[in-house]
């Protein structure tokens, strides 16, 4: 019996770890300027050249001194302001006005701020006698010199690259973007924009799916909207092998008579499993395509969304290097009812508050597989175990916050 004709459904955990073992961060590499980092997946460690900060330097606006002589008038000797260090040491009984981030001058041990000196002359008398070591930031204790700052298949952030441009990098070699081929087959489906005819409906997943990847940073092959003809959905997915890492189609993996894309599949590649235990998205295919990997998509909007951004993703991450950490998973009160029957993992639209230092999260309403208008408003997941039946107002259930990718 084919895997694609076993009765029994794969769970979700199950299915993800299969796809992960199908796949590898790809091998090409490029060395790109800091101002094209961004969301770019580094293929190597980052260690500090330098410490950070690179010298002992000043907390505050006051004066360098040592602490063992605030109790008497001290001599002002000069200043130290960033970018121009006090030159010279300081001498028993002297000070130096300083600045926020200017070197501390040698000799000194700490800096008194200057809400707490009084000024006389070229004198400065101390009225609260600071501790050694108050108000210095000591050179490295930031970042020490050789630190791994970075780690090979993190995905850069803002700050990241802020952090990089600080420890005075200038490129960093990072894994090539991934291509990634979206196409949507049904002869029911028309662009938006043009006009409907009878018993047809907008194509909306497919540009679902491709603003998701682009917030992935991915090279988007967009192949268009497919008829439901087998000849035309051969060709493209021929087409699409040659050009991509992955492919992604959306519909055509049903039982229907017209549903070819799970068929073509078989014939020109290989099917690693067809039906997953969750809901909504159910027929969810994943399977090898020449030298591309396949993700069959439900035709039903909010299946394609949850099954993209629940089974896809993950696997589409790691395949572009990227090494990623579970989700964050909190428990909260039903505030509402949450229908269902035991047999597969539910992933329900809902919206997350605290009230009262309580976790409590809403249903955002209707939850059918057509209804698109359950993710307006919602900022979570309500994931109920595969086993688990109706959920009554009350209850505990776990809940997974919605991350940058489809929020």
């Amino acid at each position: 019996m084919a895997c694609c004709d076993e009765p029994k459904l794969l769970p979700v955990v199950t299915a993800i770890d299969r796809m992960l073992e199908a796949v590898n961060p790809p091998a090409d590499f490029e060395q790109l300027a800091l101002n094209q980092l961004l969301d770019r997946i580094l293929a190597e460690d980052i260690h500090a050249q330098l410490n950070v900060p690179g010298h002992d330097n000043s907390a505050m606006d006051g004066y360098a001194l040592r602490a063992q002589d605030a109790d008497k008038p001290l001599h002002l000797a000069g200043q130290s302001l960033a970018g121009h260090a006090f030159q010279g040491s300081l001498e028993p009984g002297q000070c130096v006005r300083i600045t926020t981030g200017a070197v501390i001058p040698t000799g000194a041990d700490a800096v008194v701020m200057q809400e707490n000196t009084r000024i006389d002359g070229q004198h400065i008398n101390v009225t609260q006698t600071p501790r050694p070591g108050e108000n210095i930031r000591r050179a490295g204790e930031d970042i020490a010199q050789g630190d791994r700052v970075l780690s090979k298949g993190h995905r850069l952030s803002p700050v990241d690259v802020a952090l990089l441009a600080s420890l005075g990098v200038a490129e960093a070699e990072v894994y090539r973007r991934l291509k990634v081929a979206v196409l949507s087959t049904g002869d029911e489906l028309t662009a938006p924009g043009q006009p409907l005819t009878a018993g047809q409906i907008y194509d909306s997943n497919r540009y679902g799916i491709v603003a998701l990847l682009q917030r992935l940073n991915v090279e988007v092959i967009d192949l268009g909207l497919i008829p439901d003809r087998e000849d035309a959905i051969r060709a493209t997915l021929q087409n699409a092998s040659q050009r991509a890492d992955a492919v992604i189609s959306s519909g055509g993996v049903s039982v229907g008579e017209a549903d070819f894309v799970k068929d073509i599949l078989d014939e020109l590649g290989e099917i690693n499993f067809w039906k997953v235990a969750i809901k909504p998205g159910k027929p969810f295919a994943f399977g090898s395509l020449g030298r591309a990997c396949f993700f069959g998509l439900p035709g039903n909007p909010v299946s394609a969304m949850v099954t993209l951004h629940q089974l896809a993703l993950p696997v589409l991450r790691a395949m572009a290097g990227e090494v990623t950490e579970q989700p964050i998973t909190l428990n909260a009160t039903a505030a509402s009812r949450y229908k269902k029957r035991p047999g597969r993992q539910d992933f329900q639209r809902a919206t997350l508050r605290v009230q009262e230092g309580e976790n409590i999260v809403s249903s955002t309403g209707p939850q059918g597989s057509g209804v698109l208008t359950s993710f307006a408003g919602a900022n979570c997941y309500v994931v109920l175990e595969q086993e688990r039946g109706t959920v009554e107002e009350g209850e505990t259930v776990q809940v997974v916050p919605f991350d940058r990718f489809i929020l």
